[in-house]
């Protein structure tokens, strides 16, 4: 047997499928590309989550994007992060190139153009179904975490909470939050103080510099209703094809703050909401994180601890998460480790740091006898890739360069025009982008502090007038005098006067 007949073995069983599956691409050894030799990904552990990785203009975006066409043709919904605004060309087909249908040829697989249903998704002012969440869904252990708090500030919050629970003031927006803030630090201390016990100025001043930090990223158009249901990221059309939502980012890259705290927050919504179902035979929503490291870079320890532990979790619930960035390294190593599926682009090796980076990298894969791993990474052109995956059984299967198929749907930018026409077949924009601000803590309170504030007012002038009364009587009493003494008084008064008048006349 020839050693390209050994390799076509080694792809062939190593990734056979008995159940349904996608096809990525076809093995490489060395520079050529084994036809027919098909690099597959069963259905039923896509949602063991993965990783895709690799230099800038490797092709990690287009990865993701044939990722996602696969899975919404398999009837599996994705959410993806189009952080550098690129992904929404998956609401048309390829225009083709004769490259592509080389590509194809040397795969084995045909080629076909083909547009995907998808729907836009904003968390900033950009056009797209609003996605919003209220502080109360958060939760006072959740926004403690995204806040980075203290013991003693996470405590403030947890009483925050039960008090607007004992008093039926919902927490919406953050609006509410910062006025509670100031309840508590001023009219309402002595009210708090009685039931849970005093609250440090100093403290609810450290929170609110917490609060405004994520309002100056965003937070103040995410946080509120009308709160996203994330049972509308479970869509198929008409067809039986998965949705795709494409949450545009594009404008948020330097507010990693907002980011995070969606994120989290969403991941947290879809453990809470979806049921448990094991390992079935495919997952019920795929999600996409790309430049991950938005996520990780500015984590406090408690929100990695919070996100590693959801990642662990929620593939029970048929979710599967894919983290898409520059290197492994971006990515905790707890939550690197929960990553079935790897696939990974080209690394550059420009400096001691890179070498360093690509060693690391290379001990994340199999050993396999057709590559060297370190050295294969820095030969890796566009659109090729080493991948693993876990097989059926939950195996990891033997290392494979592949020659990734193309995209089936444009690798490119919609127009303003075709935006706008997604967005006016929308089914969740009526649903979503009307803006809701029905009352809340703020108005309560407010309410609330104008009635003590009344009330103080009140009182302060029937103290007053008190005062007055007392300081008049007080007045009126030093100023009676003896009726004795009053007469001779008057007496020696009309004595002087006639006297002074006599003498004169």
């Amino acid at each position: 047997m020839s050693k390209k007949e050994e390799f076509f073995s080694y792809i062939n069983e190593g990734y056979q499928c008995k159940g349904d599956f996608i096809t990525l691409g076809a093995g490489m050894l060395g520079e050529e590309t084994v036809t027919n030799a098909l690099v597959n990904i069963p259905l039923k552990t896509l949602n063991r989550h993965g990783l895709i990785a690799g230099a800038t203009g490797t092709g990690k975006t287009k990865t993701l994007q044939v990722l996602a066409e696969n899975m919404s043709e398999k009837g599996i919904p994705v959410l993806l992060m189009d952080v550098k605004g690129d992904l929404s060309g998956l609401a048309q087909p390829s225009p083709g190139h004769a490259k592509i249908n080389e590509r194809h040829e040397k795969i084995g697989i045909p080629f076909n153009a083909t547009k995907f249903p998808i729907e836009i998704l904003s968390i900033s002012e950009q056009d797209g179904v609003r996605l919003r969440a209220t502080v109360s869904e958060f939760g006072p252990v959740l926004l403690s975490r995204i806040l980075d708090l203290t013991e003693t500030q996470t405590g403030i919050v947890a009483i925050i909470f039960k008090y607007c629970d004992d008093n039926q003031f919902p927490l919406l927006d953050l609006k509410d939050f910062k006025k509670m803030l100031q309840f508590i630090t001023a009219e309402g201390k002595e009210e708090l103080a009685t039931e849970y016990g005093r609250i440090s100025t100093a403290s609810t001043g450290a929170i609110l510099r917490k609060v405004i930090e994520i309002e100056q990223q965003g937070g103040d158009l995410f946080f509120g209703e009308k709160s996203f249901e994330v049972d509308d990221l479970t869509r198929v059309d008409e067809n039986g094809r998965g949705v795709i939502s494409v949450l545009r980012l594009t404008d948020i890259q330097d507010k990693p703050k907002l980011f995070s705290t969606f994120m989290l927050q969403l991941l947290a919504e879809v453990y809470e909401t979806f049921p448990e179902q094991g390992d079935s035979g495919r997952p019920e929503l795929i999600i996409f994180i790309d430049e991950a490291h938005l996520v990780f870079e500015e984590a406090s320890k408690a929100l990695l601890n919070q996100i590693e532990s959801i990642v662990k979790l929620i593939r029970s619930k048929g979710i599967g998460l894919y983290f898409v960035t520059q290197n492994p390294d971006d990515v905790p190593q707890d939550v690197l480790a929960q990553l079935g599926m790897k696939v990974q682009h080209a690394l550059r090796a420009f400096t001691a740091k890179d070498r360093k980076a690509i060693k690391l990298a290379s001990e994340n894969y199999p050993d396999s006898e057709y590559y060297d791993t370190k050295e294969v990474l820095t030969q890796l052109g566009i659109g090729e890739a080493l991948v693993t995956v876990l097989n059926e059984k939950g195996i990891p299967t033997p290392l494979a360069r592949t020659m990734l198929r193309a995209p089936m749907s444009r690798m490119d930018v919609l127009t303003d025009k075709e935006i706008q026409e997604v967005l006016s077949n929308s089914k969740l924009i009526p649903k979503y982008n009307k803006e809701v601000d029905r009352e809340s803590a703020y108005e309560m309170l407010t309410e609330k502090i104008e009635k003590i504030n009344k009330e103080k007012t009140e009182e302060d002038e029937r103290e007053e007038r008190e005062k007055m009364r007392r300081r008049t009587t007080t007045r009126s009493r030093s100023t009676r005098q003896n009726p004795i003494v009053k007469v001779l008084t008057s007496a020696t008064f009309i004595r002087s006067v006639f006297g002074i008048l006599k003498k004169v006349m």
